[in-house]
């Protein structure tokens, strides 16, 4: 009896174990699941953070070579409009010296006619048996002055700080223009007693084209400069044989001759400043 009541105690202490066991080990299964849980969680939580400051990293990537590219972009812009605004100016400096041009071989070659028909200016007999009549340089050679002086005299007042106003339109021009042919054909028509007095004569009609239609303090000076440097070389052709005045009182020219330039700059300038303007009309400003 004692022995089975032994075993009976002993069976008893073991199923009661086994079961204290069973027991427990849920325990320990929870806790290995809220332990797992908690690193799954945690494992969660650090991807996010490391992922916010990769997207932070990868934006700030993102975004450096975009604001590049809109600056390259600008640069181009820039340079494309720099580039067509130099284009433009090129294209209009062109165009104002090709009509100047057109313009000063005209007048040269009606102009010299007419002196070539008075008997004022003589050419050699090859040259008169030519089209014109005349010598095939002087049209190119005045055409290219005439392009030289109008440009200038823009060039001048806008460097001066001085634009010019004063009867800014196409008819003042054109009224000019008849002025200075005029005195053109006063010099071979008008016939005085001697050279001195048409020279005085065509002097003061020549100062009252410039204050007429000019009156700036650059448009006297770029016409004094083109009657002296004009005379200068016509003497040296003169004086080289290339052809002579009828009459000369003045170093192998007439004295009358400088006027003739002055007024002619004073045209010439005239024409420029308008091209200059873009043919815009300004009102009078007298």
């Amino acid at each position: 009896m004692n022995t089975r009541g032994g075993l009976c105690f002993d069976q008893t202490l073991n199923t009661s174990g086994n079961r204290a066991l069973k027991c427990q080990m849920p325990r320990l299964e929870d806790h290995c699941w809220s332990s797992s849980c908690a690193s799954r969680v945690e494992t969660k939580h650090s991807p996010s953070s490391s992922s916010s400051s990769s997207s932070s990293s990868s934006g700030a990537n993102w975004l450096a070579p975009k604001a590049e590219e809109m600056m390259s972009i600008i640069t181009s812009v820039l340079s494309n409009a720099y580039g067509s605004l130099h284009d433009v100016r090129t294209a209009n400096l062109i165009r104002r010296g090709l009509v100047l041009f057109t313009v000063g071989a005209s007048l040269a070659l009606v102009l010299n006619l007419l002196q070539i028909q008075r008997h004022v200016t003589l050419f050699p007999e090859e040259v008169m048996a030519t089209l014109f009549s005349s010598a095939w340089w002087i049209p190119p050679c005045c055409g290219t002055g005439a392009a030289v002086v109008g440009l200038l005299y823009p060039c001048l007042d806008s460097h001066l700080g001085e634009p010019h106003k004063f009867k800014r339109e196409w008819a003042s021009v054109m009224r000019c223009i008849a002025v200075f042919v005029g005195i053109n054909h006063a010099s071979v028509k008008l016939n005085f007693d001697n050279n001195v007095q048409l020279s005085l004569t065509l002097a003061a009609l020549s100062l009252g084209l410039w204050w007429t239609f000019d009156r700036s303090r650059s448009g006297f000076g770029l016409g004094v400069t083109t009657a002296f440097l004009a005379t200068v070389i016509t003497q040296l052709l003169v004086y080289n044989g290339v052809y002579q005045y009828t009459s000369p009182d003045f170093l192998y020219v007439r004295s009358w001759l400088p006027c003739i330039f002055f007024s002619g700059g004073v045209t010439v300038g005239n024409i420029g400043r308008q091209l200059a303007m873009g043919g815009a009309e300004k009102p009078h400003m007298d």
